[in-house]
């Protein structure tokens, strides 16, 4: 890659030199209108029912260019909030605050939008558009560093206002997006092929696991054996030495008060995925202090322990220590021999866990409970003991090669977004020559 002739001090200190012919300008200097807006009251059909007007949300936001919003408001709300406006085609957008801080778009149609995201607008130079766009993108860090706000950083449009940036020329603008249109696009296809191959991995991973604990050994044996219907559609037909039964006859629920000297645990949600997505929550296995342990539960070893608000999700396992749970679970305790790690892989099977949900209590999804009652009549297969534990120790092999696997792929996503951002930064800072 070629580099500039000659250089100077930018004048800022994180963005450090820049090519020696290129300009500095003020943001308030570029763009004519530099705004945000407001969100008429939620939930009023007279603001939104039949509404026309775009309305953005930082949410629409999506480092590209912006042709839809989620959301349409009507005149009347226009009419009746003064700090709405309509901004043009080829506006920018950036996100100030809450999950998608410093997310950006460019307006490829008009809207209003919301409090969260400031807009700029009407450019009152000749210059491409898409240039700062990118220049935001490099920017980006540096931005959310200069932030304020403690768990939820603010980027303010005072902020946005007192910054500088250094402009090529038009030509090199042009030629500088021409490029990095080009690179970035290879990139996010790279990026979406190793997504789908994430996506299928987790398949594939659910697949095993549900065709082990539904099949048996024979399965992965390559085996024939007698089978017989099970009595779950789900399921259908199982081994034919295998048993269902009821979790009545499996499980008695255990409620005795834990102690001062035993460590909370807590149940992940989980959605047919890797372990490594499991443990970036708090799984069962893991363990966190509290000062206050007098109302929560005892767990032991081998217990199965579920939340009772989450169990439709798959917050749900077994435990490998004792320990305790906070009232909003519900603990099983085994009163026949079983393999504990077997069944907790029965039950994160997405048909199980449809099973909780359609007997679990509520009105939507995020008030439903799974109590007691309807867990313990729900049914289980079970095969031998001995199965169980062949189940285990090939689904333990299995799946730790499938976590491998997307990890891999996880840290190629990483590396692809790292060189992205890269790349990035050495144009639009002058770093790397393009030739216009």
């Amino acid at each position: 890659m070629q580099r500039y002739e000659k250089y100077k001090d930018s004048g800022i200190d994180w963005l450090g030199e820049v090519p020696e012919h290129w300009e500095v300008k003020k943001i308030t200097h570029v763009f004519k209108q530099i705004g945000s807006g407001t969100t008429p009251t939620a939930g009023s059909a007279l603001y939104y029912e039949n509404g026309i007007i775009n309305f953005l949300q930082t949410g629409d936001l999506n480092d590209n260019y912006i042709f839809s919003t989620s959301k349409k408001i009507t005149e009347k709300a226009l009419l009746e909030y003064s700090s709405l406006k309509i901004f043009p085609v080829g506006s920018l957008v950036i996100a100030m605050y809450g999950a998608t801080i410093g997310k950006l778009g460019i307006l490829k149609i008009e809207a209003a939008t919301n409090q969260a995201c400031c807009v700029l607008g009407e450019c009152q130079i000749d210059l491409e558009l898409k240039y700062i766009f990118y220049w935001f993108m490099f920017a980006k860090n540096q931005i959310l560093s200069m932030s304020y706000g403690g768990g939820q950083p603010n980027i303010s449009q005072d902020l946005i206002k007192s910054l500088r940036v250094h402009f090529p020329s038009v030509g090199e603008q042009i030629a500088i997006v021409t490029f990095l249109d080009d690179k970035c696009e290879r990139i996010d296809a790279a990026i979406v092929l190793k997504e789908q191959q994430i996506e299928k991995l987790k398949e594939l991973r659910q697949i095993t696991i549900h065709n082990a604990v539904t099949k048996g050994t024979s399965n992965f044996k390559g085996e024939t054996v007698p089978t017989k219907y099970s009595g779950i559609d789900w399921i259908g037909e199982i081994p034919k030495h295998w048993e269902v039964k009821a979790n009545r006859t499996i499980f008695i629920e255990r409620s005795e008060n834990g102690d001062e000297s035993l460590p909370l645990l807590s149940v992940s949600i989980h959605s047919a995925v890797s372990k490594e997505e499991i443990d970036e929550d708090l799984n069962i296995r893991g363990r966190i202090k509290i000062e206050d342990k007098s109302k929560y539960k005892l767990v032991r070893s081998n217990d199965i322990v579920f939340n009772m608000m989450r169990a439709w999700q798959g917050a749900i396992g077994q435990v490998s220590n004792d320990g305790m749970v906070s009232p909003a679970y519900i603990v099983a305790k085994p009163i026949i021999s079983i393999n504990s790690m077997f069944v907790e892989y029965l039950f994160r099977t997405r048909g199980y866990i449809e099973s909780m949900n359609r007997v679990s209590k509520g009105i939507t999804d995020f008030r439903k409970r799974l109590y007691w009652d309807q867990f313990k009549a729900l049914n289980t297969l079970l095969p031998p003991i001995s199965e169980q534990e062949e189940i285990v120790v090939y689904l333990e092999e299995q799946t730790s090669k499938i976590d491998k696997a997307i990890a891999q792929k996880r840290a190629q996503i990483i590396k692809l977004k790292e060189y992205k951002q890269s790349l990035i930064n050495e144009v639009v800072t002058g770093k790397i020559k393009i030739i216009a």
